[in-house]
Parts: C-alpha cells; sequence; structure tokens
C-alpha cells in the first residue's frame, strides 16, 4: 500500500441539498466521489454552522491492522493540511469504511472488525481539533453507524441502503448532470490485465519488442534510431486513433483484427446517463471491441516506445475533442497488455490515462488511472505531479495552454526551416529540463516538499488532428528517474 495514493478535491457547487442522518450520507457517497468506494477509507470535511461538504481523501483500507494507526494520521492530515492550503479548515469530518464481506462473512462482521479503524480515525481527526460528526461502515448492501447509539434508526444488525436512483441525492444529482462510474473495482478493472490465454502471446510480443527497441532508445540523445523508434511510435499511435473513429481503415498485418476489409469489432462509445451508474457488462463488451483492434505486436511497440519519456510526452497532446476520446480508448488498452513482467511498464499508458481524462473533465477517471500508475512506479514523477495538480482542484487548462503553444512553436520552426540541424540548434536555445508548471489562475502551485522536478514537461504537444511534425530533440531518456 502506498498511502500517498490519496484522493481530494473541492466539491461541485452546482446544486445544494441537504442531507439528514447516516441514510442520506451513506447514499450520498457514490454521487461524491463519482463512483463506488469499493475496499476504501473515505473521510469528507464538512465545513461551516450547516456542515458544507468540502474536500475529501480517499485510500484503499490497508490489508494488516498494524497500519491502520499511521494510515489514519496520514489520512487526517492530508485532509486538514489540504483545506488549509486553499485557507477552508474543516470544522468537522465524515469517516466511511467500504468494504465488501470475505466468503463467509456477515456484514455485521465487517463492521466489528473495522471498528478499531473507525476508533483510530476519530482519534486522528480529534487530535487536530476537529470532530468526527458521524463515522460509517458501508458493506453488503447496509450501512453501520459507528457513533449513533439509537437502535430505532441504527439498528446493530444494519440497515438496507436506498435502492439505487430512488433518494434525494440521485435526483439533486440527475439534475445537475453529475455521473456515477460504476465500482472502483470495475473502474480498476478496465486498466489492468484482464489474464487468460492471451498473456502468453502478448509476453512473447514485449519480449521482442523490447529487445528490438530499446536499445535504440538508449542510444545517445540524438542518435538516428532513437529518433525513428519516437516517429514509429506517435505513427502507430495516430494510425491507431484513426482506427477507433473509424475501425475499417487499414491497419493490422493482414487478416488480423483492425486490417483492411476485416469486420468492424468497434461499438459505440456509451454516453454516460446522470445520477446512474455505468454497467460493467456494457463497459466489458465496449473494451474487449477496442483490444480486437489492437494487435499484441502493435500493442507491444507502443508500449515499449512510450517508455521513452519525449515519446510519452509528445503523446500527451491528443488531450480533448476526439481525440481526447479515442486516446482515452488507446491508454486504456495498453495499460491492460502490461502483463508480467511488464507491470512497471503500465506507468506510461495509464499515467497518459489519467491526464486525459482530467483534460475532458473526468476527475475520477483520472484519480483512479493515475494512483494505478504510482502502483506500478512510485518515482513515476509525471504521474506524481498529475495526481498532486488533480487533487488540489487546478484547472488543467494552464496545462493545455503550454502544450498548445509548444505545439505551434514547433508547427512554425518545422515550416520555416525544415532541416534536421536547424532544428537542434533551435531546441537547444531553450535550456533542457524547463518545466511547465500547473498553476491556479493568479497563483503558484507553492513548493511541496517534493523533488526538484516539480514543473510539469511534457515534452512538446498539444492537440490538434493528430501529430503533424517531427519530434523534440534532446530529451532525457525514458529511464526511471528521469521521467
Amino acid at each position: 500500500m502506498n498511502a500517498n495514493h490519496h484522493e481530494s478535491s473541492g466539491l461541485s457547487r452546482t446544486q445544494q441539498i441537504t442531507l439528514r442522518g447516516p441514510a442520506e450520507l451513506a447514499d450520498a457517497l457514490p454521487f461524491v466521489l463519482g463512483f463506488h468506494p469499493t475496499d476504501s477509507v473515505v473521510l469528507v470535511a464538512l465545513h461551516g454552522e450547516h456542515g458544507r461538504f468540502g474536500g475529501r481523501v480517499r485510500l484503499g483500507i490497508p490489508r494488516s491492522p498494524r497500519e491502520w494507526a499511521s494510515t489514519a494520521d496520514h489520512l487526517a492530515e492530508c485532509l486538514v493540511e489540504g483545506g488549509a492550503r486553499t485557507g477552508s479548515r474543516p470544522d468537522g469530518i465524515v469517516v466511511f469504511l467500504c468494504q465488501d464481506p470475505e466468503p463467509g462473512e456477515t456484514g455485521r462482521r465487517v463492521m466489528e472488525r473495522l471498528r478499531p479503524f473507525a476508533q483510530r480515525l476519530r482519534t486522528a481527526c480529534g487530535a487536530l481539533d476537529i470532530p468526527v460528526y458521524e463515522a460509517l461502515c458501508i458493506t453488503d448492501g447496509l450501512y453501520f453507524s459507528y457513533c449513533c447509539p439509537d437502535q430505532r434508526c441504527c439498528p446493530p444488525d444494519g440497515t438496507p441502503l436506498a435502492l439505487s436512483g430512488t433518494s434525494v441525492m440521485a435526483a439533486a444529482a440527475t439534475y445537475a448532470g453529475v455521473q456515477v462510474r460504476g465500482s472502483l473495482r470495475d473502474m480498476e478493472a478496465r486498466l489492468k490485465p484482464r489474464g487468460g490465454p492471451g498473456d502468453e502471446e502478448q509476453r512473447a510480443a514485449l519480449d521482442a519488442a523490447a529487445a528490438s527497441i530499446v536499445p535504440r532508445i538508449l542510444e545517445g540523445a540524438e542518435a538516428q534510431g532513437r529518433e525513428e523508434v519516437r516517429e514509429a511510435t506517435l505513427r502507430l499511435a495516430r494510425e491507431i486513433l484513426r482506427r477507433f473513429v473509424n475501425p475499417k481503415s487499414p491497419s493490422g498485418p493482414g487478416g488480423r483484427p483492425g486490417a483492411v476489409g476485416a469486420p468492424s469489432t468497434t461499438r459505440p462509445v456509451r454516453p454516460l446517463v446522470p445520477g446512474r451508474a455505468v454497467d460493467a457488462t456494457t463497459t466489458a463488451a465496449d473494451d474487449a471491441a477496442d483490444d480486437a483492434l489492437i494487435t499484441t505486436d502493435e500493442a507491444a511497440a507502443l508500449v515499449i516506445g512510450l517508455q521513452d519519456r519525449v515519446t510519452r510526452d509528445r503523446a500527451a497532446e491528443w488531450m480533448e475533442g476526439w481525440e481526447g476520446t479515442a486516446a482515452l480508448r488507446l491508454w486504456r488498452v495498453l495499460a491492460r497488455r502490461c502483463v508480467t513482467p511488464y507491470q512497471e511498464h503500465a506507468a506510461a499508458p495509464l499515467t497518459l490515462a489519467g491526464w486525459t481524462a482530467w483534460s475532458t473533465g473526468d476527475e475520477p477517471t483520472a484519480r483512479v488511472a493515475l494512483g494505478l500508475a504510482l502502483d506500478a512506479d512510485p518515482e513515476y514523477v509525471f504521474a506524481r505531479l498529475l495526481h498532486q495538480a488533480c487533487n488540489e482542484g487546478l484547472n488543467p487548462e494552464s496545462l493545455r495552454s503550454c502544450l498548445r503553444s509548444e505545439r505551434d512553436a514547433r508547427a512554425a520552426s518545422e515550416q520555416k526551416d525544415p532541416s534536421p540541424s536547424r532544428r537542434v540548434r533551435m531546441r537547444a536555445a531553450r535550456r533542457p529540463g524547463t518545466p511547465l508548471t500547473l498553476k491556479k489562475p493568479g497563483r503558484q502551485t507553492g513548493g511541496t516538499g517534493r523533488r526538484a522536478t516539480a514543473g510539469v514537461r511534457p515534452g512538446g504537444p498539444a492537440t490538434g488532428r493528430p501529430g503533424s511534425g517531427t519530434p523534440r530533440h534532446g530529451g532525457q531518456r525514458g529511464s526511471r528517474s528521469g521521467r
């Protein structure tokens, strides 16, 4: 468990409703987060006399009770310090513990097993002079209160949750356009290898691609082989983006999915219905259709090629419009193809998935994808920066503007003098590693205590039609420390 993978942000203020009692609090949680938080501890800040919802933090429940004390202290500090940075220290906190029963375990048993953790969370918040107004355990379709002693409203065997779509929160969410994207488990499943007989074929393709591509990536900064790998990777990625839009377009080897004349296996992307959870069967069918459009060799070439930082940063320019929609599908496919022992390679496509989701307004998906990227590689700098920026409620438009500016400058440079030597001289004028910073309007993000890499420098990028132009020269190698 990495206790840094918390989530926090302010809630939407487009709609105001009043929640009364534990039942309505329990029903509101999926709408607050944007998904059902399976196997999670969630803390929500309350502000003012009427207990207005503020920021929140979420983390997977540690498996070992020995970690509960440190986790409770960390979560309480994160929530309080996050509010202090925005000038709004919480006046109270609501705690949620969400976990499904193990085989043969009852909901009440889950509640009792987690009671010491709930108590430790309450004392951790109390140590910061912030009271916990309610602590709920949600499990097996029931909720239990750790704070309410009245058995008439909170019986010891639990109270059934409201039927989906029947509560005041569900009605308000539908009116406000709030979308629930299914359970956290379902969201993570869309970004993880599924296992099965196809894994061995994908593993062999990754082995072959690594043996062919990695030596060329690791050559000198200006090596021709490395530039060729970047161009080939981006060209293939652009082709697949168009393939998602038009599945009959030319692509993979003859006769395989995506080849000319091959039957279309794609399905239209189904819009999210406000106030209704996404159906896991539907999303699984859509993901399977996307998987069928990319061969194992293509996926392997893209996964290995994206380990180069400059290539990955150029791919980040597909961040909005039709490109953003198609790119998110592509990054999901690539993350699912990172089978054992290539799990760490998933950090690149997962980070791109998180960035694209955040850029297109899907913050719940962004946080899940970036959290998984940090699980794959805790030192992946781009994921850490984006995760922090998303959690602090920064506006992604500041980064999008930087990416558009670099794209436009690159295009202008290529039109003026397309010769390779000219491009190298012009780019050398910009000090390598100069960061593009994420900031809120009118203020800097401030120090975070992280390493000196606290800037984001997607190495050239923006969003028009998929990629014109040549990639930036002189980027750092796609090593673990250089990301």
